[in-house]
């Protein structure tokens, strides 16, 4: 018998599925019932999508005259979790509330599944923040709400952390001023500061709402896989592939394996690799990242869902909590440099309630070895990150008000009482209001006498609106927060997409020279209209592509867990620890294991000068400041010159001089005082913060990058911005974007927070300073970093080995 022929509830279509809910589910439904906002927080695949669905499913089989049009509104981050949770949303309605559908409205949406949904609103509708902000800007958005009860913002903690979770917040300020009695949930499998999420997700609402937990802990268990010997200098990248064996043995034992990545270069590396080593798994393996071509990114989630495929190598594209419930193992392949994405990857495994996930942890060098267990560590005890929201976000809040004026437009002094129910603008001044509406009716003070910087007019009843049909379009083309380079199509000669990539990277090639993407071997016959023309080829080796922002830095979280971690080395009887002796034995012969009063500098001369290293561990964004600033203090002892080089362990100081060690600890120069003043005279913080005016720049509409099939080259978008920038610094210093520039720069480039707790926690530590006679193998890999921006791998491939050579001789190992 169906669901449909019983007494409809989501009880019983939970009984005919042989299913029994979870506590939570059943105090999400009570709760939305009772009219309540909230924040759901389980682990992954615990059925969190059903708490909210099958509530507001509920709701609707209440009611004896079933409810016409948009009654909820499924928010996700990605365009692969959108597909998924409208399959799951759209097959449980369909079998309680046969007459109903969900649809999906992202990106990706085709022009007729965008048709469909003017011409009968459905009952639900899974979208992203940007196609959610394109709604609000159509004239007749109002139509579209006005049966609206829910919104359920899905991976809150995702986007909370980012300018998209601005866009959420203005989005839901907007209506629930619209519709006072409208419910918001949010849902979320991995944060820190799950009360603070809470705030900023139902401040709009003006309700504080209820946070439900799941009380049952997400059994995961990390697996390393250890290389059966152990380089003792170890080095970034050289320890990965020759675990390849051991990968391909794990991928063998399951029926369907994840390997993530964390970029993209990096996926196309292992799957290249993988497939070389076991070609037996052509047809059964594949690849999938943002720049791949839509299609087979959509075809690659469908044959994850049925089963078809045993492996696919893949980024952070597929983190989020897409169901892929086939997936028996995932493997990380080298350090995920935060707590809580390599719990939602590990999640992807076992995803289903009650089910033990495991991931196998591929190290890239030895010492991310310790990595492993500080993973472990921190899965033990729940230490999760927090993340940090944005404030003043001024080019999102413009964007916003273009988005407005776009549609039916906006009367200023009730928008701004509603702007400033939004957590991000709550303390926003009136003087800044005034600013962001002259902004968009005239361009700012330095551009008002250009016409092109007029954007919105104010009709005789005082309401902001676009008239001009231009300027409306090119908005609708230009809105989101996700800014990159300027991406090209890859196409074949005889036709046939592949994907997109950038045009930095390309622009390096010259026709014949061959490079991978999305699994082939190709080469570049011309670059044409924007487009990169290419053919298959047969050439056994070729350049792998990098994409800008391809280095991340280890969390605050997972910087302390190595700490302790590292700390108790010695105590540790894991295989990891004992994998590790060979390297630890050197170290300690050589220097020391810093213990947590003490913090570890190391000095020695080579060929190339003079080399001072420290060892902070607390990621690579912390180490590039505070290397900054402490050769800039170094140079007002005495002048001098320094080659900065830095990792997620330490940063390194190389002068044609002895560094004057003794000196920096005579005049305490790790001192917490005065550390940004001494940033700003040391590190270029202008050309950082030039490279973040850049985004803001797009974000808040001061430049266009122009139409899909004509984008503007990405030298010609930069020069532009750097215009700007130049005028406002020198001729606006109060201009609101310039301002936002530099406070990013400082808050979200380098961390500030945490460089100061850096150094605080320095001072109180007893400074150890040892000389070597050579590089030790915790400043092995810092060196050899420094080697990768100078040389092409092949290069530094043969460099590393020979200095590994002379130090192994040196050493007598």
């Amino acid at each position: 018998m169906s669901v449909s022929q019983q007494k409809p509830s989501v009880e019983s279509w939970f009984k005919h599925k042989g299913w029994k809910p979870a506590a939570f589910q059943r105090q999400t439904w009570k709760a939305y019932q009772e009219g309540q906002s909230g924040l759901v927080n389980a682990p992954t695949g615990s059925g969190k999508t059903y708490a909210l669905w099958g509530a507001i499913v509920q709701e609707s089989l209440a009611v004896e005259a079933k409810p016409k049009g948009l009654q909820a509104i499924w928010i996700t981050p990605l365009r692969a979790l959108a597909v998924e949770i409208q399959q799951t949303t759209h097959k449980m309605t369909q079998e309680l509330l046969p007459e109903m559908e969900v649809q999906k409205r992202t990106g990706d949406s085709t022009a007729k599944e965008k048709a469909a949904f003017k011409s009968k609103l459905p009952f639900g509708l899974v979208t992203t923040p940007e196609s959610l902000h394109l709604l609000l800007s159509h004239k007749k958005n109002e139509d579209y709400f006005k049966n609206l009860q829910c919104i359920v913002v899905d991976e809150w903690h995702e986007l909370m952390g980012s300018k998209r979770g601005v866009q959420v917040e203005l989005a839901l300020a907007y209506l629930c001023a619209l519709f006072p009695k409208l419910r918001v949930w949010g849902i979320s499998a991995t944060l820190g500061n799950l009360e603070l999420a809470q705030q900023i997700l139902l401040q709009p609402t003006g309700q504080k709402g209820i946070c439900i937990r799941a009380n049952t802990l997400k059994k995961i268990r990390v697996q390393s896989l250890i290389p059966q010997t152990m380089e003792t200098f170890p080095w970034r990248g050289h320890l990965g592939l020759h675990l390849l064996p051991e990968v391909l043995k794990q991928i063998n034992k399951n029926r369907s394996t994840l390997v993530f990545t964390n970029t993209r270069a990096q996926c196309e590396i292992w799957y290249q690799k993988i497939l070389e080593a076991a070609p037996q798994l052509a047809g059964e393996i594949a690849m999938h990242h943002g720049s791949m071509e839509k299609k087979v990114r959509l075809w690659v989630e469908n044959q994850l869902r049925e089963d078809k495929l045993k492996l696919v190598v893949c980024t952070s594209s597929l983190d989020l909590g897409v169901d892929f419930s086939p997936v028996e193992s995932c493997i990380q392949i080298g350090s995920p440099k935060g707590v809580g994405r390599f719990l939602q990857r590990a999640g992807r495994s076992g995803h289903r309630p009650g089910a033990t996930s495991t991931i196998h942890f591929v190290p890239t060098h030895a010492m991310e070895l310790i990595e492993a267990l500080a993973l472990q560590k921190a899965i033990d005890h729940q230490a999760i990150e927090d993340r940090q929201p944005y404030l003043l976000s001024f080019d999102v809040l413009i964007q916003f008000l273009m988005t407005l004026a776009v549609g039916n437009g906006f009367h200023p002094k009730e928008l701004f009482t509603i702007i400033q129910r939004s957590f991000c603008f709550q303390e926003m001044r009136k003087e800044e209001w005034q600013w962001c509406l002259n902004f968009i009716r005239y361009g700012s003070q330095s551009l008002e006498h250009y016409d092109e910087y007029k954007k919105v007019e104010v009709t005789p009843e005082g309401k902001y609106q676009v008239l001009n049909k231009g300027i409306a379009m090119r908005h609708r083309m230009s809105m989101g927060t996700i800014v990159g380079g300027a991406d090209l199509k890859i196409k074949y000669l005889k036709g046939g997409y592949l994907g997109s990539i950038e045009e930095w990277f390309i622009s390096k090639l010259q026709p014949g020279d061959t490079f991978t993407f999305s699994g082939r071997i190709l080469e570049l016959v011309r670059i044409q209209n924007m487009e990169v023309l290419v053919r298959k080829s047969k050439a056994k080796k070729a350049k792998v592509p990098s994409w800008m922002g391809g280095r991340m830095s280890f969390s605050a979280h997972l910087s302390q867990m190595l700490r302790e971690t590292l700390y108790d080395i010695e105590q540790n009887d894991s295989p990891e620890r004992k994998a590790l002796e060979g390297v630890l034995q050197q170290q300690k012969k050589q220097s020391i294991i810093p213990q947590p009063e003490e913090f570890l500098i190391e000095s020695f001369s080579s060929r190339e000068g003079h080399h001072a290293i420290f060892y902070p561990f607390e990621g690579r964004a912390v180490h590039e400041a505070m290397a900054s600033i402490v050769a800039y203090r170094l140079g007002l002892l005495e002048p001098q010159s320094f080659s900065l080089a830095f990792n997620d362990y330490g940063f390194e100081l190389l002068s044609d001089r002895p560094v004057d060690i003794q000196g920096l600890l005579d005049n305490d120069l790790l001192n917490p005082q005065d550390i940004f003043e001494d940033l700003r005279q040391s590190f270029n913080v202008s050309e950082m913060a030039r490279r973040k005016f850049r985004d803001i720049a797009v974000i808040g509409g001061l430049v266009f990058q122009g139409f899909p099939n004509k984008p503007i080259k990405t030298k010609h978008l930069q020069s532009g911005t750097q215009l700007f920038y130049e005028v406002f610094k020198d001729y606006e210093p109060d201009n609101l974007l310039y301002l936002q520039a530099l406070t990013e720069t400082y808050e979200h480039g380098m961390e500030e927070g945490r460089l100061q707790q850096a150094f605080e926690r320095i001072e109180k530590q007893e400074l150890c300073w040892l000389q070597t006679n050579h590089p030790t193998p915790f400043s092995f890999p810092i060196i050899t970093d420094r080697l990768r921006g100078k040389l092409s791998s092949e290069k530094v491939e043969d460099r590393i080995k020979r200095m590994l050579q002379q130090l192994n001789k040196a050493t007598q190992i």
